[in-house]
């Protein structure tokens, strides 16, 4: 077998980071590692390249081992190539991103290497520069939903705009003009309004809405910018 003469070999790692909606909170998956270093320290769901696998096979293989999630769209974020990432030896590290409905996914998560949500605003330390692959990836997820109803995936079948605007609020971690966005979804015609009220947080009650399919699957890469101008440096940093 013809292999490159006076190479060094390099691992390649594939990392997973799952971050998950419970209808009130954005939530962060994380396990514990199962070996040196760092063992049993928090860390997101990672493993080692084999040679007979692509990086999707690799992505897909890690979470069901490390969770016993499947069927879960992983999308391929970045590349982390420092020389000293990793004490042990040369490792890149690539880093796999999904925004899931942990409702949906609940019962098909294992306890083998004590899988856990952690609510955003209380993660703990993680190992090696997972946290920074964390925070690029919310800033991606940030980019991608200020532009696109992404988030929308996430909502029940039907739901009301307070939900949908808490939904917004939660991954921005800000408060939005409450008119401006209602003026601004409701122009988009992405949903349809149900003639039902929602009266389990006060009196007068808010309506249900659906989502537009056939508007939101021609159009929705179209929708209006529902975030406030001022927060985009910040999503963008």
């Amino acid at each position: 077998m013809i292999k490159y003469s006076s190479q060094t070999r390099v691992l390649v790692a594939v990392d997973c980071i799952i971050f998950g909606f419970d209808g009130q909170d954005y939530k962060l998956l994380l396990v514990q590692r199962g070996f040196a270093p760092e063992k049993e320290k928090w860390s997101l769901m990672g493993g080692f390249l084999q040679p007979t696998e692509s990086l999707d096979q690799a992505a897909t293989r890690i979470l069901k081992q490390l969770t016993g999630l499947e069927n879960v769209y992983l999308d391929q974020m970045h590349t982390f190539s420092h020389p000293n990432r990793d004490p042990v030896e040369r490792v890149v590290g690539v880093v796999y991103m999904a925004l899931i409905d942990i409702e949906k996914y609940e019962k098909q998560i294992n306890d083998d290497f004590h899988a856990r949500w952690f609510l955003m605003k209380e993660l703990p330390q993680l190992i090696f520069d997972h946290e920074e692959m964390v925070q690029m990836a919310l800033n991606r997820l940030r980019y991608k939903a200020s532009l696109h109803p992404i988030l929308f995936e996430l909502l029940p079948e039907k739901f009301t705009l307070p939900q949908l605007q808490a939904l917004y609020e939660g991954l921005f971690d800000t408060k939005i003009d409450k008119r401006n966005f209602t003026r601004k979804l409701l122009s988009s015609n992405i949903l349809k309004k149900i003639n039902e009220k929602d009266k389990s947080t006060s009196k007068k009650g808010a309506y249900f809405y659906t989502l537009n399919e056939t508007i939101y699957k021609d159009n929705g890469q179209n929708m209006l910018n529902l975030i406030p101008k001022n927060e985009m440096p910040a999503i963008l940093e």
